[in-house]
């Protein structure tokens, strides 16, 4: 099972879980809510989908990595309590509440979300005196005397004893009452979920030409040599940070992430060529149409054209994927910039209606003082995924920005302070309108490119191919329309073309 499928089934049973009759009980009964243990290699990503389910299913999570933890942490410290049996006291032991029971209540309170996940990670490696708590744990959802809250699934996570030395075999028992799923790296998978976490085109690159360096953990001898889907995405970050502050990127820097120095040194070198290709091609003046051959730079078009159809076959994919790379900036900006000024049009709706009954535009400092409230709370409470709060926050500073127009200008009716705010959103609109040209215009100058490079050969199909993996891409084309993607996905995804194709048509 790859990681998104994972995911999936995730989501799938804590939706059965968590379902209600009428009386508002949870159907699934409590005894039979098996927790989840996902069995599978380091760095696939077995943390990443935990925040992502719980931010997409608005539930709480606590996480735990269970090796950092001791057996008093764990299930509470002792303390001696007096109790009245058959008339006689007696002193017993009890322990005072689990720290990680705690953590699930205390996320409760913060968050006011009711239900959740409880992910514990390294399960199978904790300690010696640790391993029969984590036993009871999964048999019967306790830690000492006290019982994860109704509401919250379990989820835990190990690594086979190949990949740890200190790994505890669970026995029949355990593995009786939990659903173990096994996971295996799966490029494919994680492509798609790279494309929407913005990688590092030149990562993306390199895996589609060397797919078999996407995942590698073997010894020589004592060390350990490893390249995990955790590593790239770590990479990919430092190398998007070091650009932008002008920091040059060497093979060092690549053994820091890819531990694995075959993969560290070729990786590095495809990294120069990626950003040479890049410049020597002019990809993203390719793809504003700066250089094209209807400008008076025709003849450099023509020397890029002939040097791409006259490169070998990496190089070739190479610029492919430099194509596709600078569209899916476009198009994450686009979704941005699309997502933003919706918000920003259903927040202005709200103000008019609430204007109604105010006297003048003066309530717009009290009604941006209530959604800078709102969303403190939400940001407190964690309602809402970073993305969707980030856009909130945009939002109130667009507002803030009306609001102190609307002062400098000394309005104070609220049809004048309306027709205000109404020129200023139309700017942020335009904003929209721009890069949606943009991008409209990037994807036919690519496709034009690809074709007089290469004709209409797999060079064309592999163009396709990228922009059909990238969400953001093809929300662009369903939306906005491109002819050259719906004649070319025709021979790569012939069972979508017609559904595809009516919603193009439809936008033009």
């Amino acid at each position: 099972m790859n990681i998104q499928d994972a995911k999936d089934e995730i989501i799938h049973t804590l939706q059965a879980y968590h379902r209600k009759d009428a009386t508002g009980n949870y159907c699934f009964p409590v005894t039979r809510q098996r927790p989840i243990l996902l069995m599978g290699p380091p760095g696939i990503g077995k943390t990443a989908i935990m925040e992502q389910i719980a931010a997409q299913c608005g539930v709480g999570l606590v996480a735990y990595t269970i090796t950092h933890h001791t057996r008093q942490s764990a299930v509470g410290l002792p303390k001696i309590v007096t109790r009245t049996y058959d008339g006689q006291e007696v002193s017993v032991t009890e322990y005072t509440l689990s720290e990680i029971i705690a953590s699930v209540y205390d996320c409760m309170e913060r968050t006011g979300k009711r239900e959740g996940i409880l992910f514990i990670d390294e399960i199978n490696c904790a300690s010696e005196t640790l391993a029969p708590t984590m036993l009871q744990f999964l048999q019967n959802k306790k830690f000492g005397s006290h019982t994860v809250p109704d509401g919250w699934m379990i989820v835990a996570a190990g690594n086979p004893p190949e990949y740890n030395k200190s790994v505890r075999e669970f026995d029949i028992v355990t593995l009786d009452r939990v659903r173990r799923l096994d996971l295996e790296p799966d490029l494919e998978a994680w492509m798609a979920y790279a494309w929407e976490q913005e990688v590092h085109g030149a990562i993306l690159s390199y895996l589609n030409l060397k797919k078999d360096h996407f995942y590698q953990i073997h010894a020589d001898g004592e060390e350990k040599q490893f390249v995990t889907a955790r590593g790239w995405e770590d990479l990919s970050e430092i190398l998007k940070n070091y650009e932008a502050i002008g920091v040059p990127c060497g093979s060092g820097l690549m053994g820091q992430y890819l531990q694995e120095p075959d993969t560290a040194r070729e990786f590095a070198a495809y990294y120069q060529l990626y950003q040479k290709y890049g410049a020597d091609y002019g990809i993203r003046e390719i793809l504003d149409g700066v250089i094209s051959p209807e400008k008076e730079n025709a003849a450099l078009y023509e020397q890029k054209v002939k040097m791409a159809g006259n490169a070998g076959f990496e190089e070739r994919c190479t610029v492919i994927h430099l194509l596709l790379d600078g569209l899916a900036e476009t198009f994450t900006l686009f979704s941005w910039l699309d997502d933003r000024a919706v918000k920003t049009q259903e927040t202005l709706k709200q103000l008019k209606k609430e204007l109604e009954r105010e006297k003048n535009i003066e309530y717009l400092e009290e009604f941006v003082g209530k959604k800078r409230q709102q969303l403190r709370m939400k940001e407190q409470m964690e309602l809402g995924t970073k993305r969707e709060l980030h856009l909130e926050r945009e939002v109130l500073q667009l507002l803030e920005t009306y609001q102190n127009q609307v002062k400098l200008m000394h309005l104070r009716t609220k049809e004048e302070g309306m027709e205000c705010i109404s020129q200023l959103f139309k700017e942020t609109v335009s904003q929209r309108m721009d890069v949606l040209e943009q991008g409209k215009q990037q994807l036919t100058n690519a496709f034009r490119f690809v074709a007089a490079c290469f004709g209409e050969d797999q060079e064309i199909i592999l163009l396709v191919s990228g922009l059909t993996k990238n969400r953001r891409a093809m929300d662009f084309i369903r939306v906005h329309g491109c002819p050259e993607y719906l004649k070319f996905s025709e021979v790569l995804v012939p069972e979508d073309a017609d559904a595809l194709q009516k919603a193009c048509l439809d936008s033009l």
